[in-house]
């Protein structure tokens, strides 16, 4: 069986490394293979230029595909590979297309494993961690009132003013400012128009305690199922967010203040040119270090007290071995292929293990990734 791990960029590069050294089967396919043999020429020749009629005249049945190319390209390399019987793995989101190819996979019996990077991914893991062990804990009680939060944020660990910088193109950054945002606050329903509107504060329980502003992202809803929350419990809150270093609102008010008069092709376009122009100003020197802070909570109240309250916490950065970003994205979804090749994940369109086996296994993979990683119990 091949890995055929399409897509050698700036987070991608650890975990395909870590397969071929692992001595793994592995083809490597970009559009540019000059790129990829900066990344990863030391280790293989096996590398080509990538295409999608290229890499489906390649599939063998068995075989299993990576996609970390632009989003777009995620459900055509999902196609093929269950036209071919091979299996797949993304680090992105599951889009609708992606879910629809759910029966097809199930057929064909091929595992399309996705959000098994960074967030998505590891914040999965820990979210499925701690709904389990609050379902075993002395405080577990059907009628508690549960407040779940997570935040992960990719952060300069040395400050700057625009206190923020960019390990990739910041036009992705730009355009989720515009997406709207679906929670939980309150036991109802919280929708944001524009992260900015919903800006707080975040006390992170790392071991030094700092303070982060955090907003939601995207739709939280769905992530309750996904994280067996069970239909009868009482959800005070429920947010999946973004969390950023104190000061980054007031740095990018006035970048909030155009987004928002921006629409249509001119607008698009006048996105591209910031992104140009924060790119040439906000990107990593050459050896500065980076750092990825997540933190999981799950709070369970009832009447006065609070029966089970616990965070699981992550807290790395940048070494002489490379950004904290790259290897938290990547080598997340080397255990997942490794995980497809053994059997170990069912047919279908899947987001990140749930099973207790490779939850385990794959968090302590992430303790040797993580300069910090622990779960703070508040009621220890």
């Amino acid at each position: 069986m091949t890995i055929h791990w399409c897509g050698t960029g700036l987070s991608a590069v650890p975990g395909l490394r870590r397969l071929i050294k692992a001595g793994h089967d592995v083809t490597v396919w970009n559009r540019t293979t000059s790129k990829a043999e900066e990344a990863v020429g030391d280790l293989t020749k096996n590398i080509h230029a990538f295409s999608l009629d290229a890499l489906e005249a390649e599939l063998k049945a068995g075989d299993i595909a990576i996609s970390m190319l632009p989003g777009d390209l995620h459900v055509p390399v999902a196609e093929r590979c269950i036209s071919k019987g091979a299996h797949f793995v993304s680090s992105s989101y599951i889009a609708p297309e992606m879910r629809d190819l759910d029966d097809k996979a199930r057929a064909a019996g091929v595992a399309v494993v996705n959000e098994i990077g960074l967030d998505p991914g590891i914040d999965h893991l820990m979210a499925h961690w701690l709904v389990a062990d609050y379902k075993a804990s002395t405080g577990y009680d059907a009628s508690n009132d549960l407040t779940f939060k997570s935040y992960c944020g990719g952060v300069p660990k040395i400050p700057n003013p625009f206190r923020y910088k960019f390990s990739w193109s910041p036009v992705g950054v730009l355009k989720a400012l515009r997406s709207p945002s679906k929670s939980i606050r309150d036991f109802a329903p919280l929708d944001v128009a524009r992260p900015w509107d919903a800006i707080s504060s975040y006390d992170a329980p790392l071991a030094t305690a700092e303070s982060f502003e955090v907003y939601p992202n995207r739709d939280s809803l769905p992530f309750m199922d996904e994280y067996h929350f069970d239909k009868a419990w009482n959800v005070k809150e429920f947010v999946r967010g973004t969390l950023r270093l104190n000061g980054w609102a007031d740095a990018w008010k006035d970048v909030f203040a155009e987004i928002e008069t921006l629409s249509g092709p001119s607008g698009d376009a006048r996105l591209q040119e910031m992104s140009d122009g924060f790119w040439a100003e906000n990107t990593y020197d050459e050896g500065e270090p980076d750092r990825v802070i997540m933190c999981v909570e799950l709070k369970a109240e009832k009447d006065d007290s609070t029966p089970y309250h616990k965070t699981y916490v992550m807290d790395a950065w940048g070494d002489e071995k490379g950004t904290a970003m790259a290897r938290l994205v990547s080598v997340p979804v080397s255990l997942a292929v490794e995980s497809v090749l053994g059997g170990k994940i069912e047919p279908g369109v899947h987001a990140a293990p749930d099973n207790a086996e490779l939850v385990q296994q794959y968090l302590a993979t992430v303790d040797t990734l993580a300069q910090e990683l622990f779960v703070h119990d508040y009621n220890a």
